[in-house]
C-alpha cells in the first residue's frame, strides 16, 4: 500500500520541487578546522544509532491515546466544540491530532535532511561540510523511524503544514549559504527540539520516550552546530545584512508559531475552524505550549547576534522574550543524560525479563 493511501487529505502524488540556488562551494583547506566544530563532528560518528535496533519497535501504543496522556491535554479541551463531542467522536479527533503531529515531525525531518545535504554543498568550511555530513545521515534515520512509527503505530498520516512549508522554501531557494542554517538549525531544529522535549516529558507511553529522547540526543547536536557556525560569521555582518538576517528570523517565529495551532486537523473534522483556533489562542495550556516551544529558539538567536529591536520586539508580542534567559548548555546536557536515561531502563527491563524467563524455566525443570 502506498503511503498516499492513508493521508487524512489527498495528496497529489509526486514530488514537491522547490527550486535551487546559490554555489556549490569547495574549499582546498583541510588542516584549519575550528576545534569546538570538530570536536561536535567527532561527537556525531561517536552517536549514530540503528532506528532498527535501538528502539524497541514491539512496545504497544494505543492509537486514541499515542502518548498516554490525559485527555485534558487535547488542544481544545473544555471548548463549546469539546463539549458537545461524544467519547467516540473524541477518541476520533485523538488519533487525527496524533497523526497530525507524527506526521508534521516527519515533513519537518525530511526537509532537515536536505537542508543539511544542502549545507554541505554550500557551506564554504570544511570544519562545517564534515559535521553536515553527519547530520544528514542522522536526519535520514528520524525520517525512517517517524515514517515507521506514523504508518504501523497510527496508520494515518496528514500533509505538510504550510507554514512549514513555506519556511523551508524561503531556506532553499535563498542564494546565501547561511539562510538555510538560520532556517532550519536555529527556527526549523529548535521548534521541533522544544516540541519533541514537551511530549517526551509528558508521554507515559515507553515507545514514544524511546523515539522522542534518542531523536533529541541526536538533536541538540544540530541546534550546536547552528549556534557555533553562526555566531562565527554574524559577528562580522554589516548593520543592512544583519537587519535582513533579522527580518527573516522574524518571518521564520511567525509561521513556526503558526505550524502548530492544528488548523488541518480542525477542518478534516469538520469543526468551526476559527472558533477552535480562537480558543487554541487563548488557552491556558496551550499558551504554556508555546511559551515552551520558543525555549530553544529564542536564547539560540540572541547567542548568534541577531538580537535588534524588531526582534525583541517580536519575541515579546508572542509572549516568550523571557526565553532569552534559557541555559541552552544544560538543556542539551539534560537532553543527553534522558536518553542515556531511557537506555538504561530499557536494558533494565530487558534484564528482568531474561530473568524471569530463566527462573521460570528452571521452576518448570524442578517439578519434572
Amino acid at each position: 500500500m502506498s503511503t498516499y493511501d492513508n493521508y487524512a487529505t489527498p495528496v497529489a502524488p509526486g514530488t514537491w520541487d522547490v527550486p535551487a540556488t546559490g554555489a556549490a562551494r569547495f574549499s582546498w583547506e583541510y588542516d584549519n578546522g575550528r576545534g569546538r566544530l570538530l570536536d561536535l563532528y567527532q561527537r556525531g560518528k561517536d552517536k549514530q544509532w540503528d532506528a532498527a535496533k535501538r528502539i524497541d519497535w514491539e512496545l504497544p501504543v494505543d492509537p486514541t491515546n499515542v502518548m498516554g496522556i490525559p485527555e485534558e491535554f487535547s488542544p481544545i479541551y473544555g471548548s463549546r466544540q469539546w463539549e458537545v463531542l461524544s467519547q467516540a467522536e473524541r477518541d476520533e479527533l485523538a488519533v487525527h491530532l496524533s497523526s497530525w503531529l507524527f506526521s508534521q515531525f516527519l515533513h519537518g525531518e525530511q526537509g532537515a535532511l536536505t537542508v543539511a545535504a544542502r549545507i554541505v554543498e554550500s557551506v564554504p568550511d570544511m570544519d562545517s561540510k564534515f559535521y553536515a555530513a553527519t547530520q544528514a545521515m542522522d536526519e535520514a534515520r528520524h525520517v525512517e523511524l517517524f515514517a515507521r512509527f506514523t504508518k504501523e503505530k497510527i496508520g494515518l498520516h496528514y500533509p505538510m503544514n504550510d507554514d512549514l512549508g513555506r519556511l523551508l522554501a524561503d531556506a532553499l531557494t535563498d542564494s546565501r549559504w547561511d539562510l538555510p542554517y538560520l532556517g532550519m538549525q536555529v527556527l526549523i531544529e529548535g521548534l521541533a527540539l522544544a516540541a519533541f522535549g514537551v511530549h517526551r516529558d509528558l508521554a507515559t507511553n515507553p515507545l514514544v520516550k524511546q523515539i522522542l529522547a534518542y531523536v533529541m540526543q541526536d538533536e541538540a547536536r544540530h541546534v550546536a552546530f547552528g549556534r557555533l557556525a553562526l555566531r562565527d560569521y554574524y559577528k562580522d555582518l554589516s548593520d543592512a545584512e544583519r537587519a535582513d538576517r533579522e527580518e527573516f528570523v522574524v518571518e521564520g517565529c511567525h509561521l513556526m508559531r503558526d505550524r502548530f495551532r492544528g488548523r488541518e486537523v480542525w477542518e478534516r473534522m469538520g469543526f468551526d475552524v476559527d472558533e477552535c483556533l480562537e480558543f487554541t489562542e487563548h488557552s491556558p495550556v496551550q499558551q504554556e505550549f508555546r511559551r515552551l516551544l520558543f525555549s530553544r529558539i529564542v536564547p539560540c538567536v540572541k547567542d548568534i547576534g541577531l538580537w535588534g529591536p524588531q526582534v525583541q520586539r517580536a519575541f515579546a508580542d508572542l509572549g516568550v522574550l523571557d526565553a532569552a534567559q534559557t541555559d541552552l548548555e544544560a538543556l542539551m546536557r539534560d537532553d543527553e543524560q534522558i536518553a542515556e536515561r531511557v537506555d538504561r531502563e530499557k536494558y533494565e527491563t530487558e534484564l528482568a525479563a531474561r530473568r524471569a524467563e530463566v527462573d521460570s524455566a528452571v521452576a518448570e525443570g524442578g517439578q519434572e
